[in-house]
C-alpha cells in the first residue's frame, strides 16, 4: 500500500475540481466525471461519472474513487 500523496500533487489538483477528468484505474477501468473533491490518500468524489467500457458506457452518477486503485487522472476532453 502506498503512502499519502506529495503536497505540490495536492496542489495540482486543485486546477482539476469542477472540471471533467478521466481516472484510469488499476483493474484497467476508465471513468470519466465531474472532480468535486479529493483527499490526500486521492480518494476522489466524481459527479456525473461515467464508466467508460470499450463498446458501452455505464451511468454511475456520483462515485467515490479509492486512491490506491487509481494509475492517472488526465483531463476529459
Amino acid at each position: 500500500m502506498s503512502g499519502p500523496i506529495t503536497l505540490p500533487t495536492l496542489r495540482m489538483m486543485l486546477d482539476y475540481v469542477d472540471t471533467p477528468v478521466l481516472v484510469k484505474l488499476k483493474s484497467g477501468l476508465r471513468i470519466k466525471g465531474v472532480l468535486k473533491t479529493y483527499d490526500q490518500h486521492l480518494n476522489i468524489i466524481l459527479g456525473d461519472a461515467e464508466e467508460i467500457g470499450e463498446t458501452s458506457i455505464r451511468r454511475l452518477g456520483l462515485t467515490l474513487v479509492r486512491g490506491d486503485s487509481v494509475v492517472v487522472i488526465t483531463p476529459a476532453a
